[in-house]
């Protein structure tokens, strides 16, 4: 692995293609080395998770609405789309995007958190989508999904989108065009374009996950798929980016991040590296923003020791989660967001509180993806009053645990203290997730499995379950035409109410043209 200094230039350094990152970025994303028995299995395992996840949220709004968008892109070739038999082909970038709002709609699924943050599992859409609509194999495939988290996941190491209030899609963007190129061995000058033409089609703000958080943050990511798709598509016609895309004069790090003045380090593997950051990433066991992940385990622990002492929830005073500057800032009272503390706020912006999630955990136990977010959960008196008792406050030492690069070390909890009207004083900390590689309970195979059984059961036929699970097993093995048995098909009746028309859905008759 080698770090690589990335800053701005002037128009007039004409800085050489060779030391730009888009070019460093295409190098790797070029590079056909054999892939690790163990990345080959979590590549398997995060196909699971991804359709477990997508599964659950077939018959959520969003993803109808992002269905039917795909849907009347129908053709004879293409892509097939999560609960849609697979017999029926879609356009590749509209697949990707109803996929990928499928995926992402629960926030569920996996993640990776450094300098910014990261749900590399997004780059599994579009990357299939391209492979399935191009005849590619199953080894093509596992090698375009190992680039897309390699760079993703390196790029979220090295750039913090955040802190300049730019949305991490801008990281996606370029590592799904990176991971397009590598699935169809394209040349290094092609991948060199088409991920300069994601980075510019991807860059947004955060304010779509602040404030009245809707279901954009669900289709950001699929957004950048789709436009990963696109990028690569033009880029093989032949037509360029605008270039260097993060070092120029008036480019990203320049004009959206730290300015002229600022140096960025990524790392990406030299040549002939194993591709392994899929590896540094972890995925959910709870249905909420990572950064609550060991927090929810916290609140289930302590909530079984303040029972054990006979003590009651409505005896507490306050509930202080001393935490990471992420943690306090984005889905903490740091944020200074009001919907944080709303009963009435949506399940996206619940799904960015940890006053509510920690408040609701202590009380239930545990987490549910569905009953935890029901608007008569979030607005039970008794849980609104322990929910504005919560508040989070930053401490240095977990910011620097959170990114440290020591994985002994290297931390996403935080430590809660809590007060009761007595005076009396209860405190205990966690620094990763039971789920996490490093926590009580690592998830392998078996609970991905089980994860998806659990979260695929009266919506996914048993058989149906069982055809995915076997054909994920054959992964690197699979021919072109098996490619499509990585969907997964539902009763239409498990598909939800029919989405209200749009623009596609208002095409030119004939007796109108007439």
């Amino acid at each position: 692995m080698k770090r690589h200094s990335v800053r701005t230039y002037k128009s007039s350094d004409m800085l050489p293609r060779e030391d730009q990152l888009a070019w460093k970025i295409a190098e790797v994303a070029s590079d056909n080395v054999p892939l690790d028995n163990d990345v080959v299995e979590m590549i398997g395992n995060r196909m699971i998770d991804n359709a477990s996840v997508a599964v659950a949220s077939l018959a959520r709004h969003p993803i109808i609405s992002a269905r039917a968008q795909a849907i009347s892109h129908e053709r004879g070739v293409g892509a097939t789309i999560f609960g849609l038999a697979s017999n029926r082909r879609f356009s590749p970038e509209w697949a990707a995007w109803a996929n990928g709002v499928a995926v992402r709609e629960l926030d569920y699924h996996d993640t990776f958190l450094a300098a910014d943050y990261s749900h590399p599992g997004d780059n599994i859409p579009p990357i299939l989508a391209v492979a399935q609509h191009c005849g590619l194999s199953g080894e093509d495939l596992i090698r375009g999904i190992a680039t897309g988290y390699e760079i993703q996941i390196n790029l979220v190491k090295g750039i913090c989108l955040h802190e300049h209030k730019i949305d991490h899609i801008a990281h996606l963007g370029p590592s799904a065009a990176a991971g397009i190129g590598t699935a169809l061995n394209l040349p290094t000058e092609v991948i060199y374009q088409a991920v300069q033409q994601a980075l510019h089609v991807t860059t947004t703000t955060r304010q779509s996950r602040k404030g009245e958080i809707s279901s954009w943050k669900a289709y950001a990511p699929a957004f950048a798929g789709k436009m990963a798709v696109e990028a690569v598509d033009r880029t093989l016609r032949g037509e360029g980016a605008p270039s260097p895309a993060w070092e120029g004069e008036d480019g990203f790090i320049a004009w959206l991040l730290g300015g002229p003045a600022v140096e960025y380090s990524v790392p990406l593997p030299e040549a002939g590296e194993a591709k392994r950051a899929i590896l540094d990433s972890y995925t959910k066991e709870y249905s909420a923003e990572y950064q609550s992940q060991a927090l929810i385990d916290l609140a289930r622990k302590m909530g079984k020791t303040i029972a054990g002492q006979g003590r009651k929830l409505k005896d507490v005073k306050s509930i202080v989660i001393h935490t990471s500057h992420h943690t306090h800032y984005v889905i903490g009272t740091g944020a200074n967001d009001p919907q944080k503390m709303d009963p009435n706020a949506s399940r996206e912006t619940l799904d960015h509180s940890i006053m509510y999630i920690f408040a609701v955990a202590l009380e239930d136990g545990g987490w549910h993806h569905e009953r935890s977010y029901a608007p008569e959960r979030a607005q039970r008196p008794e849980t609104v009053a322990l929910w504005r008792k919560v508040s989070t406050l930053e401490d240095p030492e977990w910011t620097r645990r959170y990114h440290s690069r020591d994985p002994e070390e290297k931390a996403f909890g935080g430590r809660v203290v809590i007060t009761f009207e007595d005076g009396r004083v209860m405190e205990d900390d966690l620094a990763v997730a039971d789920a996490h590689p490093l926590g009580a309970r690592p998830f392998s195979r078996p609970q991905y499995v089980e994860k998806f059984r659990t979260l695929a059961e009266d919506i996914v036929s048993r058989a149906e379950q069982d055809r995915f699970l076997e054909t994920v097993d054959r992964l690197p093995v699979l021919r072109p035409r098996e490619l499509s048995g990585l969907n997964i098909a539902v009763d239409p009746s498990k598909l939800g109410s029919p989405a209200k028309p749009g623009i596609f859905d208002r095409a030119l008759t004939k007796e109108q043209g007439e």
